[in-house]
């Protein structure tokens, strides 16, 4: 079929306004606003893999873009039924296609492949494109190459490094300087064209660095060139490797900092898009957790203390507090409610791990209940006095040999996922056979569904047959002696069997 890009094109795309067409890397795009460019719908697109071809319906308010992949296809379909897309505040609507490709007919298409090729270009090296007509007549060039970056949602700590390797995708970055302000870790990062920093404004507003934290929001700096006097984790001059690294030293220049505070922030919300796809984004996140890389303000200022509300009070121990929150950061201290048992505090390391544990143990089931988990406004658990006994309601756990996270870069930090229906276990003796293993856990009171050794026998995922039976099976058995002085280590695991 030769599509036309005149917007006549009523009969030849009768059959797709069906919801739930099959799969094609081709889709559908209804109820766009009137102003908006091709380059923000292939935007839509960039996230999830290379967009192949675009075509605009103007009169229609419509547009068919094409991916390389059905898969990418498929990824962003389900991404955004998940998350409704907005183009310029409106809501709009993605479905498949009936059409497998586009041929589109040049001459009338040929805005959207000189769009298709700028982005594709940035895309593809890493050379900014300044100079082409490709870029003149594609995207109105940003009068600023440099972008002023705030992250919000900071669970996780972004160095310097994070973000060279996600903005460099868009053309060559020359400075970025990173410092915090009103509590919130900001950047400003120099590219060597507008054009590109347009590009990577488009693409990466409102997405997120890491699942579900860490959300980008970025706008065009007035300054339109970085003066850059240190190379180190905090400010650095890619085109001068020659620059000292003045450890200690304040790296905003002071005209910087005054240009800074006349600027107001233009935080648009946009729907969170996908987190980005950095190689092992976790691993390079622990990596800096691990090493408390200059965060200054965050993990000192944020909360450690967690208020758990919701408990089983019959059941629930400080120790199956611990060992639970303990999947998330190294748990400091316990402390059960005397007069309101169904509620506990929980002392964390740091900030960090007190952000991770809320947003992943929130809403989970833990003997039966849902428990609520939100930050105390408490900054540490009070141990009860001397030669008072409590029942053993508060719990110092400071000195305990169970804490996952206490060598930095340990390669715990890599594999922090949330609760799922999936253990990994380690550290299993030579002696201990699947069936062992099968019938301990099925002892926890759940249903063992399916179980797989690693190749060195050594570790295992085990499948049990809901995330609150997981739960419980963790709680009871990490750490759990298995003889030949092997403690079992339990995890939730990211895989399924």
């Amino acid at each position: 079929i030769c599509l036309s890009a005149n917007g006549n094109d009523n009969k030849k795309f009768k059959g797709d306004d069906k919801m739930d067409g099959a799969p094609s890397r081709v889709l559908h795009i209804r109820k766009l606003p009137g102003e908006v460019t091709e380059t923000e719908v292939i935007a839509l697109g960039l996230p999830f893999g290379k967009v192949t071809n675009i075509l605009m319906l103007k009169g229609k308010n419509q547009a068919f873009l094409e991916l390389a992949t059905e898969e990418a296809a498929i990824t962003m379909v389900n991404y955004y039924s998940a998350v409704t897309p907005h183009l310029r505040n409106q809501p709009i609507y993605i479905q498949y296609s009936n059409h497998k490709e586009l041929k589109t007919d040049n001459t009338l298409n040929q805005r959207a492949q000189a769009v298709l090729q700028a982005v594709t270009a940035v895309q593809a090296s890493n050379a900014p494109i300044s100079g082409t007509t490709v870029s003149e007549s594609a995207v109105t060039p940003a009068q600023s190459p440099v972008l002023r970056i705030i992250i919000d949602n900071m669970y996780y700590p972004v160095t310097l490094d994070v973000l060279h390797q996600i903005f460099s995708k868009f053309g060559a970055v020359l400075k970025i300087i990173t410092f915090t302000k009103n509590n919130q870790f900001q950047a400003l990062l120099q590219f060597g064209d507008p054009v590109n920093a347009q590009q990577a404004k488009q693409a990466l507003d409102g997405q997120n660095i890491y699942n579900a934290c860490c959300t980008l929001r970025i706008d065009f700096s007035k300054l339109v060139n970085l003066n850059v006097k240190y190379n180190n984790d905090k400010s650095r001059d890619y085109t001068r490797p020659d620059l000292p690294s003045g450890d200690g030293q304040p790296t905003l220049d002071p005209a910087i900092a005054a240009a800074f505070a006349k600027e107001t922030s233009l935080l648009a919300v946009p729907g969170a898009l996908s987190p980005l796809a950095i190689p092992n984004a976790a691993a390079a996140a622990a990596a800096a957790a691990a090493g408390r890389v200059g965060m200054p303000g965050v993990s000192a200022g944020a909360n450690t203390v967690l208020l758990v509300s919701n408990l089983n009070e019959e059941m629930v121990t400080p120790q199956s507090l611990f060992t639970l929150f303990g999947v998330y950061g190294d748990v400091q201290r316990v402390k059960i409610l005397y007069n309101k048992k169904d509620s506990a505090l929980i002392q964390m390391a740091d900030g960090n791990q007190s952000q991770l544990a809320m947003s992943h143990l929130n809403g989970q089931k833990m003997y039966g209940k849902i428990i609520r988990v939100t930050l105390s406004k408490h900054q540490t658990v009070q141990l009860p006095r001397e030669g008072l006994d409590d029942q053993g309601l508060t719990k110092d756990f400071g000195n305990s040999p169970l804490h996952r996270f206490k060598k930095p870069g340990s390669k715990n930090f890599q594999n922090i996922f949330p609760p799922s229906a999936t253990l990994h276990l380690s550290n299993i003796p030579p002696s201990v056979a699947e069936e062992d293993l099968r019938t301990l856990f099925a002892n926890t009171g759940g249903t063992v569904k399916a179980f797989k050794f690693f190749q060195d026998h050594k570790m295992a995922l085990l499948q049990m047959s809901t995330v609150e039976e997981a739960i419980q099976a963790l709680i009871d058995l990490h750490n759990y002696n298995l003889g030949e002085s092997h403690h079992l280590r339990v995890s939730f695991s990211k895989s399924t069997i």
